[in-house]
């Protein structure tokens, strides 16, 4: 079994709000999960019927522009699609230019948007998410 405390530690370098080593665990407790981990980054996701969601992307800030990304999105994909799955799925805020350049460029299109998904900080307004998805079978 993973480490929920490494890739806790991971996250919380990752993200403004990070997930508990608890939280992580139940996650990857969840059937149909899958983790794809390196050193500086990881990817959580999981298959539920013909479709896989990535739950979380985290990667260090001294790894990121590295390639990181991109290798556990592809991994990912791949362990998608020996469990079954025929898309995969993300969300991301659509302000986060450098991961929609990343996603966009591994052939995810845009599918939908959650308005105000991403609670407003410091007054700032609440951030949409975009819907991608990849198809896995073409």
């Amino acid at each position: 079994m993973p480490d929920p405390q490494a890739l806790a530690l991971v996250h919380a370098q990752a993200f403004d709000h990070a997930w508990s080593a608890g939280e992580i665990a139940d996650l990857l407790e969840t059937p149909g999960s899958f983790l794809v981990a390196e050193t500086n980054g990881f990817i959580l996701a999981r298959v539920l019927a013909d479709e896989a969601e990535i739950i979380t992307l985290a990667v260090v800030p001294s790894a990121r522009r590295q390639g990181l990304a991109r290798r556990l999105v592809e991994a990912a994909a791949v362990q998608a699609l020996a469990l079954g799955a025929r898309a995969l799925f993300l969300e991301v805020a659509d302000n986060n230019l450098a991961a929609l350049g990343l996603y966009r460029g591994l052939g995810f299109e845009t599918v939908g948007r959650r308005r105000g998904y991403y609670a407003a900080r410091g007054g700032e307004p609440a951030i949409d998410a975009l819907v991608m998805r990849l198809s896995l079978n073409s």
